[in-house]
């Protein structure tokens, strides 16, 4: 069960889903008898799809994974099979099965179908630019990974920065720090300031910013600024709560500590709350040490601010757990500056 956020059911989200389906459905023809002005149902069509795709399949296989009924399945490909549009071989591997494949006719059925699809959604989208096509080709990845689970994730990838980037940070931070944890206005103006101040003052050779993105999302940040000629600051470590759970906050933390090391500093500091458990238990492992904790009153909360510090010389990382090694990790890592 997925947990909804306080004050919400998903009831919204319930009828938003109904509405839209109602518009689609509506829109592309499924609710007609002769779909794309073919003799064939939308569900006939798909299992002539599916049979082009794979060229060859087996009754079982179609009933499991399109969850039909295995007589209404049955019914269907004999009536192709009366058609001259499906053979029916002896499975090699299976001595009992059949498995099933598309005849010259079936295929050119195939072919006519998947033009008409074709020709349908390019007279649906004609009126939209190419920024609108874009957008709305990405809402439906979105869409399709949100529904279709984690094998529909592609791998998180860690960049430089780039224009638009402080804004979409300032934005996701902000609403993460607000929904999570309360906080006002205060936070976002720290955020907004400390990104203005990384730009204005950016010196790439001794500070740097890691972006991490997932098809086209930002899903976590963090930035490594100069303090003194000795001392460099780690600021802004932020994962979405889409990404977290595999390590990516331990990920953003490395490549920060690294790069501080090669660009010659000897100590790195940070500054966060204890409120922000994961955060520092990410800093824990990586061997920061707590030097200071003071009781404040910021972004609109009573909060206990603490100032961790590392030693980068003769540095190196500790061993991490699998999982903290993939390419698609991620954390529930968040500290404000």
């Amino acid at each position: 069960m997925i947990a909804m956020p306080a004050g919400h059911d998903g009831t919204d989200t319930i009828e938003t889903v109904r509405a839209f389906n109602r518009f689609y459905t509506n829109r592309i023809g499924v609710l007609d008898r002769a779909y794309l002005d073919t003799p064939y149902t939308l569900t006939e069509a798909r299992v002539i799809y599916e049979l082009a795709a794979r060229g060859s399949t087996s009754a079982s296989q179609l009933t499991e994974e399109l969850s039909l009924d295995p007589a209404y399945l049955s019914r269907m490909l004999k009536a192709f099979a009366g058609k001259g549009m499906v053979d029916a071989a002896k499975d090699p591997a299976d001595g009992r099965g059949r498995l099933l494949s598309l005849t010259e006719n079936g295929r050119a059925v195939a072919a006519d179908l998947a033009t008409r699809s074709r020709e349908s959604i390019s007279t649906l989208i004609a009126p939209l630019d190419e920024t609108e096509r874009l957008a709305l080709g990405a809402s439906l990845g979105k869409a399709t990974r949100l529904l279709g689970g984690s094998e529909n994730s592609p791998a998180i990838l860690l960049r430089d920065h780039r224009a638009g980037d402080m804004g979409r940070v300032i934005a996701s931070q902000a609403k993460s720090y607000v929904e999570t944890y309360g906080w006002n206005a205060e936070y976002e103006a720290l955020v907004a300031e400390i990104c203005a101040n990384f730009l204005r003052n950016f010196d790439p050779s001794r500070e740097r910013c890691w972006i991490a993105e997932q098809h086209g999302d930002l899903v976590g940040s963090i930035f490594l600024v100069k303090g003194s000629d000795s001392t460099a600051k780690l600021r802004l470590l932020h994962v979405d709560a889409a990404a977290r759970g595999h390590g990516l906050g331990t990920r953003l933390v490395t490549e920060c500590i690294r790069f501080a090391q090669k660009a010659g500093y000897t100590r790195l500091e940070l500054w966060t709350n204890d409120i922000l458990t994961a955060a520092r238990r990410i800093y824990q492992a990586a061997g920061f040490l707590l030097e200071k904790e003071e009781a404040h009153h910021s972004f609109g909360q009573d909060l206990v601010g603490q100032i961790w510090a590392l030693d980068l010389e003769g540095w190196r990382a500790p061993v991490r757990p699998p999982e903290a090694l993939s390419p698609a990790s991620g954390t529930p890592a968040t500290q404000p500056a």
